[in-house]
């Protein structure tokens, strides 16, 4: 049953002030590129907010969708002072769209609707929000939103809202101003010749989402000897993964913790490929056009996790039960 949208179409014909709440992790914020660019289209005239993680800010800055971007400041519950000023932001806008869809954000709606001592529900929302929540005047009420694909959930979510998603989203900006910054920092060298990404890392809670770095190892000697060098990317804490492959293979480059994001997606465009864990990285390498191999275990679920690439057969994946039984010489089998 789809209700909602309809009742409400033509007051979204024209919000002056929109909130789109998107926060998560890499790979949920990448996926969000689509419906970012599909309101931007759709409201050309509004004044769009961004509220998103301190990791997220910089990159949405660079982005040509939104007017204005925000850092989520996460006020403890117990903090009313904070509690107060954050239901005051959240009702100064027309049409709050939550992509994130969490607990925390369906906190934020029922916050943005109490009464003035932030205990009795308002029977009149202040503004238009598109979210998760029963009661919302624009609530995704597909009963199989959380078996969906996070796109697919997204572009389904902006449908009750009465915006369309679909198109790809635009990103030469982004891979302008990662290529460019690369080039700045003295990688000319690299970007000229075939290299392929390694992403050996993910969620440090979860290891039972990771190949073996020796299985990584193995695999950056094979791809030298095939002339394509391979590139260690991650974050800090994962460069004792790039040591261990690049003492394995002399011809490594170890960039863990040292690219932006901008300048991760740089390095993806130009890559022969990317192959690594179920991890942010990698929707990154995937929405630039990267040819990607993605391995999973049982800790994911492929078909709601997989990155959403630009075309046919961009993507490929790989899924053991447990990665650790997963072999070299069929993860080299796949990228052939």
């Amino acid at each position: 049953m789809r209700t909602g949208w309809k009742e409400h179409s033509l007051t979204l014909q024209s919000p002056k002030n929109i909130l789109i709440i998107r926060l998560g992790a890499l790979g949920d914020f990448v996926q969000s590129f689509g419906p970012f660019q599909a309101f931007r289209s759709a409201y050309p005239q509004a004044h769009i907010t961004l509220l998103t993680t301190r990791s997220f800010v910089a990159l949405a800055c660079m982005s040509p969708w939104f007017d204005t971007v925000e850092e989520d400041i996460r006020p403890a519950w117990t903090d009313w002072r904070g509690l107060a000023k954050l239901r005051k932001r959240f009702r100064q806008y027309d049409l709050v769209f939550d992509l994130q869809t969490s607990r925390r954000t369906a906190r934020y709606f029922w916050l943005a609707h109490w009464g003035g001592g932030l205990g009795k529900k308002e029977k009149k929302e202040k503004s238009l929000w598109s979210t998760h929540v029963r009661g919302a005047s624009l609530c995704h009420v597909n009963p199989w939103r959380n078996h969906m694909h996070t796109y697919a959930r997204q572009r389904d979510q902006l449908r009750y809202a009465g915006v369309t998603l679909n198109t790809l989203p635009e990103i030469s900006w982004l891979r302008d101003a990662g290529l460019r910054d690369l080039k700045t920092r003295h990688f000319r060298t690299l970007l000229t010749e075939p290299y392929a990404l390694l992403v050996p890392g993910a969620s440090a809670h979860r290891p039972g989402k990771r190949w073996s770095v020796h299985g990584y190892a193995e695999l950056a000697r094979t791809l030298a000897a095939q002339g394509i060098r391979p590139v260690v990317i991650g974050a800090e804490n994962e460069k004792n993964l790039a040591i261990e492959i690049s003492s394995a293979c002399s011809t490594a480059l170890d960039l863990t913790g040292q690219t932006s994001l901008w300048e991760l997606a740089g390095l993806a465009s130009r890559a022969w490929g990317a192959i690594g864990n179920d991890t942010g990285p990698m929707h990154l390498a995937a929405v630039m056009g990267c040819r990607c191999l993605v391995l999973f275990s049982s800790e994911s679920i492929p078909y709601l996790t997989i990155p959403i690439g630009r075309f046919p057969q961009q993507i490929r994946s790989l899924w053991v039960y447990n990665l650790s039984l997963l072999s070299v010489s069929k993860v080299i089998a796949a990228l052939w």
